[in-house]
């Protein structure tokens, strides 16, 4: 008779996921939006009248910022056949511009290899060791990256992983919208990351600054002033989003 503890993780089943690149999530899952090429300029700017970030837009052509969008499908709600968020978590990319989703593009999101510096591949390939700061961020995106080292996703597996000092470390990863309290601490521990280091935004807080984007108490120069080497959107991000990003980055697949 088995121990009652293997009993127990006999019960529970397979947690761990071994493919983080195929995989099939639910429907309701709120991933990749898609704009029928058939919307009109009314009904864009119905949506984008709609739109409490500004993430849609009808001018010069119908299109949805995902580094803007807060992924709370109102606009789907409004016109289910005219946009839908699918299933798509490989949203992550390198290059701001192809965050935004144009009318009748069903394309996958393109990730730019040419884009990537030769010291991130060469250096990091083997190992990535990150300091999360959270600059002002709800908590949310936090989760899930924590998320995203425990059994189920298990980014350790590629040597990608958290650690506390950042003169340990490889890079930084941002969330929240960078508040002016939180600026002097961000640079500061940029600062104290070796050469060469990595800056990954994770969720629509860090990348636009989503909801709070024209408050007064934020502060983006740090962003402005830095290059971006991935871009992570999400209202919170997801663990396979975050991870198929950086395995994209490091290792030039998935």
């Amino acid at each position: 008779m088995l121990p009652r503890e293997l009993q127990i993780l006999k019960s529970h089943g397979s947690q761990y996921i071994r493919n983080l690149a195929d995989v099939r999530l639910p429907d309701t899952f709120r991933g990749r939006p898609e704009i029928s090429g058939n919307i009109t300029i009314e009904q864009a700017q119905e949506l984008e009248n709609l739109c409490p970030v500004g993430a849609i837009n009808h001018s010069p052509e119908v299109s949805l910022d995902m580094g803007k969008c807060l992924f709370c499908k109102e606009c789907q709600f409004k016109q289910p056949d005219l946009i839908k968020f699918t299933a798509d978590y490989k949203i992550a990319t390198n290059n701001r511009a192809d965050l935004i989703i144009k009318a009748g593009d069903r394309n996958p999101t393109p990730f730019r290899h040419n884009l990537v510096r030769e010291e991130i591949g060469k250096m990091f390939g083997r190992a990535l060791k990150l300091r999360q700061i959270s600059a002002g961020g709800d908590n949310t995106c936090e989760m899930e990256l924590n998320a995203a080292g425990n059994v189920n996703f298990d980014m350790g597996r590629f040597g990608i992983e958290f650690h506390a000092s950042p003169r340990h470390c490889d890079g930084i990863v941002i969330t929240g919208p960078v508040t002016q309290n939180m600026e002097k601490a961000l640079q500061l521990c940029y600062d104290a990351v070796p050469s060469p280091k990595i800056i990954i935004l994770a969720g629509v807080d860090a990348i636009s600054g989503g909801l709070f984007a024209d408050n007064e108490a934020v502060k983006r120069s740090f962003i402005d002033n830095h290059t971006i080497d991935l871009y992570v959107p999400g209202n919170p991000i997801h663990p396979l989003t975050f991870i198929n990003g950086i395995y994209r980055m490091l290792f030039d697949k998935v």
